[in-house]
Formats: structure tokens, C-alpha cells, sequence
């Protein structure tokens, strides 16, 4: 259960009934996104109130006539996703805050430069959405905000989000151990063990995330891997 101390109200209101839970403010919004969170993490106290500020619990015969059910974690559910989440202005600012470094993390992993065909530096993504004065949501997840967010940098920065094609061939010594760690990174298109031993490969990934690529693939074989971006049909 959600210490008390930290919890704040969801409230719900229906035909002339009014229901409240306290409830974890960035687990309850993560429930609101849809993310799979066990309800536990979410509550402070398995009730269902009429008031939560004055302890008045919700009549059974209340809930039943909204929700169906007298079932504390269905209920709480149906308050937190469809009813209202009344954060104190310090939560707003810090749930504000951790999904504006997670926005900028999501764009650098996959967008890059069109002109250069390189990522943006996360700094640089930072500076953009600074300038274009861009309010990130606490209320929204980060993957309806990327869009927006995009659309408001453009201006100010050349980018787009795009996946890459990258071959490598991994010599025999290496092979072996690499393969796996390469395949957790990124979709194998193709790949093909050599009479060798040496193992090849093409891996789409997200664009920007090429440097984390390269570090990898670097440290796997001891920088003894070739690499090559694959130029996929309809890309310049």
C-alpha cells in the first residue's frame, strides 16, 4: 500500500453520487495510461469514500447502483481512469519534470538529423523544446507528447524520426557471445552464420540510438567488427 503522507484524491461523480480513493499520483497516472500496475501500488487504503478528507465511507448501495460491484480495486479503477486526479502543485511540477527528461530521452533514442543522417545530442532536444516553449502534460502520456513536441522543434531543428538498417559481421572469436547481446538490441532482419565461425547480421533499431550501436558492438568484439548502414528501399 501508498503511504498516506504521499497520496492524493481521485474523485468520481455520477447521478448525484460522489465517490474519492487516495491513491499513488504517478502510479494512478500511470494506471490512467493505460500501464499494468497492480493495484496495490496505487491505493493508500482499500476504501472506496464519500469524503475522503472527513473519513465518510461510500454506501455499499451507492456503489452498487454506479459501479455493479462493491469491489474496492474495480471501483478504485473505473474513479482513477475516468474520474479526476487532484495533484498538489509540487506533484504536478515533479511528475512535469520526470516525463519532460523521459520526452527527451524517447526523441533522441529515435530521431535523427535529416541532413547529416546523425542523432540529435539530448542537450540539443532540451534546448529546442525550451525555445519553442513546449508544456509538457503530466496528465498525458509521453507517446502522445512526442508528436506535438515534434512538431513544435522543427522549426528550430531539422528532424525526424526514422529507423536504420545496420550490417555487422562479428569475427569468429566473438561471435558467439555477441550475436545474443546484438539481438536484444534491435530487430534482426537477416543473419547467417559464415563457414568460419564469424557471424553476420542486419539490425533495425531506432536511429538514434546508432552511437549506443557502435559502443556495443565495439566492446563486444574488442573493436574487431565491420559495420555498414543498409540504405532499405525508399530511403535516400
Amino acid at each position: 500500500m501508498v503511504s498516506l503522507d504521499n497520496a492524493v484524491v481521485a474523485r468520481f461523480a455520477r447521478g448525484g453520487e460522489h465517490f474519492e480513493v487516495l491513491v499513488d499520483p504517478e502510479n494512478a497516472l500511470s494506471l490512467r495510461e493505460g500501464r499494468d500496475i497492480e493495484m496495490d501500488g496505487v491505493l493508500a487504503i482499500e476504501e472506496i469514500f464519500k469524503d475522503a478528507s472527513k473519513g465518510e465511507k461510500a454506501s455499499d448501495e451507492g456503489l452498487k447502483n454506479v459501479f455493479g460491484t462493491t469491489d474496492p480495486a474495480a471501483i478504485a479503477k473505473r474513479i482513477i481512469t475516468e474520474g479526476d486526479l487532484h495533484l498538489t502543485a509540487q506533484q504536478r511540477h515533479n511528475i512535469q519534470e520526470h516525463k519532460r527528461k523521459q520526452l527527451i530521452a524517447t526523441i533522441a533514442a529515435n530521431a535523427i538529423n535529416p541532413q547529416t543522417g546523425l542523432p540529435h545530442p539530448p542537450q540539443r532536444i532540451e534546448k529546442a523544446l525550451e525555445e519553442a516553449k513546449v508544456n509538457v502534460d503530466p496528465f498525458k502520456s509521453v507517446d502522445e507528447q512526442v508528436n506535438i513536441a515534434l512538431k513544435a522543434i522543427r522549426p528550430l531543428i531539422p528532424i525526424r524520426f526514422e529507423e536504420v538498417d545496420i550490417a555487422v559481421k562479428v569475427p569468429t572469436h566473438y561471435a558467439a557471445k555477441s550475436q545474443g547481446a546484438i539481438q536484444r538490441f534491435g530487430k534482426i532482419v537477416k543473419q547467417e552464420w559464415q563457414q568460419d565461425g564469424s557471424w553476420i547480421g542486419v539490425v533495425r533499431f531506432p536511429a538514434g540510438l546508432q552511437n549506443d550501436f557502435y559502443e556495443l558492438v565495439n566492446r563486444l568484439s574488442r573493436g574487431e567488427a565491420e559495420t555498414r548502414i543498409i540504405t532499405r528501399e525508399g530511403q535516400k
